[in-house]
């Protein structure tokens, strides 16, 4: 294959909708992709796409209720520990195929998604609710996931930093695959999240068995496809459809799962933390646990900044895909001497969104599912106690029966209040008023999560301080606090957001590979060219 090193590596640009070619290239999209509404999908078990043992389900449009999106598969418990069975036959080979051979498919994967990628935005608008700009976002992060850490495979396999020569031995530190795992992703980046967390354990030489989100299984799918068609080796990618218990939490107990990749709630993140803890009768190994667990991210705003500029990064850093992002804005902690006139501008912000159907490319689509609605309505009637509701604050009325609610913003929220404490995940935000710096800092970093936070000012002093004292993963100065880029802004919290593991950075494969000390002792009589002499699993 060509050389690939990580210079050559370059963000996916995405596609501008107000351009009336690109805009009529995704509605043709829509239609062909609606057109195959309805469809069944299978389970994709070493290399073969199987039946579930344990019935169906299907996934309907968020957006408009009386659409099918398609039926998918129950695996049953022993059809997902089969798939563990068969990801650990894999390990045997793949474990030891080179870098460059691995690389090779996953360059050929991120070719497959740009060529399929207004059909993927297509079922995401679809299953998942995004606008054209959000789902094309979501498809460009699958494809800098997969080159990124192609990249990154090669550039690991060269080993640690130099070592010291001790003694006449020859030293060299290498990175070992650690062996099959399990990863659970999300509805909210129905794709690029799903990509990424099987992805980079495939890149560095492991095994997967990834289970998407009930809500968008479609777009588990769609990389099983992919994958299958690249010819990747059987049992290396697995993709298992089914119940949370029945596969995700027992496939997290079992003795062989070597690693659980999780992004989701605190709760659900929690317990599978505990899970990992425990070593189950016949495990032989500590399980590595990496986890991204959701945030309670403040915008603040001080009163030197750019208060248009800052209104116009609120709106989209807390109404952006409906507020359904770990990253998105959900307070406000503004400087008391522009409080009124930034709260002014994001409300009337606010109020001129237009709520709808996604395949129609409003700005604001449907939350996921009903749930979703009564956790966010019933967070919506405990704000109009603890705040004053300045937009929203209710079901929106579209043309489509759908899971709609309005953008809201509340005022005058006291930094304890439970919708200034507590992740709504939905199109909410909170205004808080800070007396000065020292105290909007403080408030801002006066809750469980620390995953993002953008800061606002012209002040140099005070971007300074706010680069230091602002404790979140993602810090963001005048700007949104969404959006962070692969391979620019690796992405992770602290706190109870999750193990900080930096997804899209250089870090991230790390968690997937244990370093491996060697030692050669050369001895008289036998000639070795240390030069050429290689500690590696090529």
């Amino acid at each position: 294959m060509p050389d690939q090193t990580l210079k050559k590596f370059r963000n996916e640009t995405y596609l501008d909708f107000s351009d009336p070619t690109n805009d009529k290239a995704q509605k043709d999209a829509l239609e062909e992709v609606r057109s195959n509404f309805g469809k069944e999908y299978d389970l994709y078990i070493n290399g073969k796409f199987v039946k579930g043992d344990a019935g169906t389900f299907e996934s309907k449009n968020p957006g408009n209720l009386s659409e099918t999106i398609g039926t998918f598969q129950m695996a049953s418990k022993e059809q997902a520990f089969d798939a563990l069975d068969k990801a650990w036959k894999a390990f045997e080979n793949w474990q030891y195929v080179s870098a460059e051979k691995r690389a090779e498919y996953l360059f050929k994967a991120a070719d497959v998604v740009r060529r399929r990628r207004l059909e993927i935005n297509a079922w995401m608008v679809s299953e998942a609710g995004k606008n054209y700009l959000e789902a094309d976002a979501d498809t460009c992060e699958a494809i800098d996931f997969i080159e990124y850490y192609a990249h990154e495979a090669l550039r690991i396999d060269d080993g640690m930093d130099v070592l010291e020569e001790t003694w006449g031995d020859h030293n060299r530190t290498i990175y070992m695959p650690i062996g099959a795992g399990v990863s659970i992703s999300p509805w909210n980046f129905p794709f690029a999240i799903f990509v990424g967390m099987a992805v980079a354990p495939i890149a560095v030489g492991n095994t997967v068995v990834a289970k998407p989100a009930p809500d968008t299984p479609k777009m588990g799918h769609l990389l099983a496809e992919i994958l299958d068609e690249v010819g990747l080796p059987a049992g290396v990618f697995n993709y298992v459809t089914g119940g949370d218990i029945e596969v995700g939490e027992n496939l997290a107990k079992h003795p062989n799962t070597r690693f659980i990749t999780f992004t989701g709630s605190k709760g659900v993140g929690l317990h599978l933390n505990k899970i990992a803890a425990e070593v189950a009768e016949g495990q032989k190994f500590l399980k590595r646990m990496v986890c991204e667990l959701g945030g309670k991210n403040a915008t603040v705003v001080d009163e030197d900044a750019d208060i248009d500029a800052a209104a116009d990064e609120i709106i989209k850093g807390a109404f952006g895909f409906q507020g359904q992002k770990c990253s998105a804005s959900s307070r406000v902690v503004a400087h008391q001497a522009i409080y009124d006139e930034l709260l002014e501008k994001v409300t009337e912000k606010a109020k001129a969104l237009s709520v709808g159907n996604p395949k129609d490319n409003h700005i604001s689509g449907p939350v996921i599912n009903q749930k979703a609605v009564d956790k966010i309505m019933s967070y919506i009637e405990i704000g109009k106690e603890e705040g004053r509701l300045m937009a929203g604050g209710k079901r929106a009325e579209t043309d489509e029966e759908g899971y709609y609610i309005e953008p809201t913003v509340f005022a005058d929220v006291d930094e304890n209040a439970r919708i200034a404490q507590e992740e709504i995940f939905g199109p909410v935000t909170a205004f808080i008023k800070a007396k000065d710096t020292d105290d909007a800092l403080r408030i801002a970093n006066g809750v469980d999560y620390a995953l993002t936070g953008a800061y606002f000012s012209n002040d140099p002093k005070k971007l300074d301080r706010a680069l230091r004292e602002f404790r979140v993963g993602n810090l963001y100065i005048n700007r949104k606090c969404t959006g962070a880029l692969v391979g620019a802004q690796p992405f992770g919290g602290f706190k109870l957001s999750g193990t900080d593991a930096k997804a899209g950075g250089r870090d991230y494969l790390k968690y997937f590979l244990e370093p491996k000390s060697t030692t050669l002792r050369p001895k008289d009589g036998v000639d070795i060219d240390l030069q050429k002499f290689e500690f590696s699993n090529k």
